[in-house]
Parts: structure tokens; C-alpha cells; sequence
């Protein structure tokens, strides 16, 4: 299978802190479930008005001011409503449980072995940390104001 080249097995003892397949990637993954629980956070504190929101450029007729409205057609500013920070949430979190996942699938061992099935364990909880971040942050985002 191709997760088990991925994850190659050791045959000899592994040390404590040596760094093997099965721990780096477990390690890829709660990286990726931290980012997207910061993007999350980030997201629902704008969405609750707890941190100033960022605006982007309008749609308008009248001629654009300031950078990044291109050829004039904006008018002026939009709040943003918090959902790219939970689409990054939810991207974030689902490849942190997948990648989770695939680590815990392809363990031949428990703790201690080297197959960084404890890692894969936690990217599964952060990576849900992240997806119910994300859908919060959507959920208040589609509510009428």
C-alpha cells in the first residue's frame, strides 16, 4: 500500500528522539491543525467584534481609492464577514484529520515504537478543533444582522 511506504516500517528499536517517517508527518499535520485553529480563532474573533475587521474593496461605479482596487471600480470598503478565515479552518482541519488518520491506519505499533501514532491522535483533535472553529465562524457569518 502506498501509505506504507510513506510510513516505513523500522526494524530496529527506535530512540526516543529520533525523528522517523510515521513522527514527521505527524508533525506536518499538527502544524497544519494549529494553523487552522489560529485562522479559525482569528475568524470568529472578528465575527463576534471582538478584533477590528478588515475590509475589502467595494463593487461600486465611482472611481477606486487606495491600492489593490485595481481599475477604479470599487467605492469605497465592505466588511469582510470572517469566511476565508473559516474556509482556511475547515481546509486545515480536514487535512489535519486525514493525514491524522492515515498515520493511526498505518501503525503497526503503539506508543514508544516510532510510528507516531500519539501525534496522529492529537492532529485528529486538533484537526476537529479547527472544522468546528470553521463552521462556527460560517454558521455566524450566514446569519441575517
Amino acid at each position: 500500500m502506498f501509505i506504507d511506504h510513506l510510513l516505513a516500517a523500522q526494524a530496529d528499536p527506535v530512540a526516543a528522539y529520533a525523528m522517523t517517517t510515521g513522527r514527521m508527518w505527524s508533525l506536518i499535520a499538527a502544524g497544519v491543525g494549529l494553523a487552522g485553529i489560529a485562522a479559525g480563532g482569528l475568524a470568529l474573533a472578528r465575527s463576534t467584534g471582538r478584533l477590528p475587521r478588515r475590509t475589502t474593496p467595494g463593487t461600486g461605479n465611482g472611481p477606486g481609492t487606495g491600492p489593490g482596487t485595481g481599475t477604479g471600480t470599487g467605492t469605497g470598503t465592505v466588511p469582510a464577514t470572517g469566511k476565508r478565515g473559516a474556509v482556511v479552518a475547515l481546509a486545515a482541519g480536514v487535512t489535519s484529520i486525514v493525514i491524522g488518520g492515515w498515520v493511526i491506519g498505518a501503525a503497526k505499533g503503539g506508543p514508544g515504537t516510532g510510528y507516531g501514532i500519539v501525534g496522529g491522535y492529537l492532529d485528529l483533535i486538533l484537526g476537529l478543533a479547527a472544522v468546528v472553529l470553521g463552521v462556527l465562524v460560517l454558521n455566524r457569518a450566514r446569519r441575517p444582522t
